[in-house]
């Protein structure tokens, strides 16, 4: 049923096209013009993702990926040496989530060619998953009525099944001390980035637990080396797949800075953003039964996983869907080594087929 050559070239043919997140109107354009060729009533919200419905049996069933790709994404070409494809520059290759993508475009073409029933389902390709969900937070709702779905947008052996991501936190915080003469009067001044890195020091950071991570990603501050800085900026961030964890994870954080501040006579201001919450899936839940027995009929081994990342399934899952993201079988994702196997691609689209055939 899937077409592996016509599978591998729309891939390619994604791949070249510029998609760094926010400026993904090219491929947004492109996946339309697919969509509408094939027949599909195809749509962009405001925001700029593209909607889809494939008429068919029953409720429909979400299939969802994302059309950007994280830097460097622009001039990206793709080279397949042994079965494998690779970025053939400076770039990264855009499998996440390009070959999600090109899995859902190939499927949906496969199964209405096949000439035999298949479940009806609403296609999303949102825009800025790669900087914070922001396509999926913005998507019109009132376009989708479907209750379960599925997200082709996670590493690992096609076939894995996450039952279980985290929430994420951002803490955007600044530190306000008093600038002085670094060599002729330091102690008139309050240092901003003593207070950091004292902060820093004092927060449980990286792995917490099991469940939980925490990281200071950014930091800025100062004017020049003679005089003591009076202001500090931060960046950082949170995640854990228990909410609990999660607030007391960013209270000690938020106290670290707070008593760093205090002690010398610093103030701080700490803004907590709530960026998504958990997603957690009972195992016995229908979709991921329908994904298991997918799987199977793909010829796959369905795996059930926990993640460390978010992605758009958080943002379904808020809004009421019960949804899981798939392994697609790419590797070395968010670099330049990222790579993915041909067959990995055509056992996603094989997936994505079965999920519409079972009925």
């Amino acid at each position: 049923m899937i077409n592996q050559e016509r599978l591998l070239d729309t891939f390619l043919h994604l791949v070249q096209i510029d998609n760094p997140s926010g400026q993904e109107a090219a491929m947004a354009q492109y996946v339309m013009t697919w969509l509408r060729g094939e027949g599909f009533e195809a749509q962009q919200d405001a925001k700029g993702n593209v909607l889809a419905q494939l008429p068919g049996q029953g409720a429909p069933l979400l299939l969802s990926g994302h059309l950007d790709s994280v830097a460097p994404a622009v001039g990206k070409q793709g080279v397949v040496r042994d079965g494998v494809v690779y970025s053939a520059g400076p770039t990264v290759l855009g499998a996440d989530d390009l070959a999600g993508v090109a899995a859902i475009m190939e499927a949906v073409r496969a199964v209405r060619e096949a000439g035999r029933p298949y479940r009806a389902a609403e296609i999303v390709f949102s825009v800025e998953e790669e900087i914070g969900l922001r396509g999926a937070k913005a998507l019109d709702w009132s376009m989708i009525t479907a209750k379960e779905g599925v997200a082709l947008d996670l590493n690992g052996e096609v076939g894995g099944i996450c039952v279980a991501a985290p929430a994420q936190d951002t803490l955007r915080v600044t530190i306000h001390g008093k600038a002085a003469h670094a060599g002729v009067a330091p102690e008139q001044g309050i240092n901003a980035i003593r207070v950091a890195a004292e902060a820093i020091a004092a927060m449980p950071l990286g792995r917490i637990d099991a469940e939980t991570t925490a990281n200071i990603g950014t930091i800025s501050g100062g004017a020049a080396k003679n005089i003591v800085p009076d202001r500090v900026e931060l960046l950082g961030e949170a995640r854990s797949r228990n909410a609990g964890k999660l607030a007391a994870q960013v209270d000690q954080m938020r106290q670290a800075f707070e008593a760093a501040a205090q002690r010398h006579g610093a103030s701080v201001d700490v803004v907590v953003t709530h960026e998504y919450g958990v997603q957690l899936i009972d195992p016995e839940a229908p979709i991921v039964q329908l994904c298991q027995a997918a799987a199977r009929q793909a010829g796959l081994t369905p795996t059930l996983i926990e993640t460390g990342g978010g992605s758009d399934v958080n943002i379904y899952t808020m809004h009421g869907i019960s949804a899981v993201n798939l392994s697609v079988g790419y590797r070395d994702i968010h670099s330049t080594d990222e790579h993915i196997a041909v067959e990995s691609i055509v056992k996603t689209a094989r997936l994505v087929a079965a999920l519409l055939q079972i009925i």
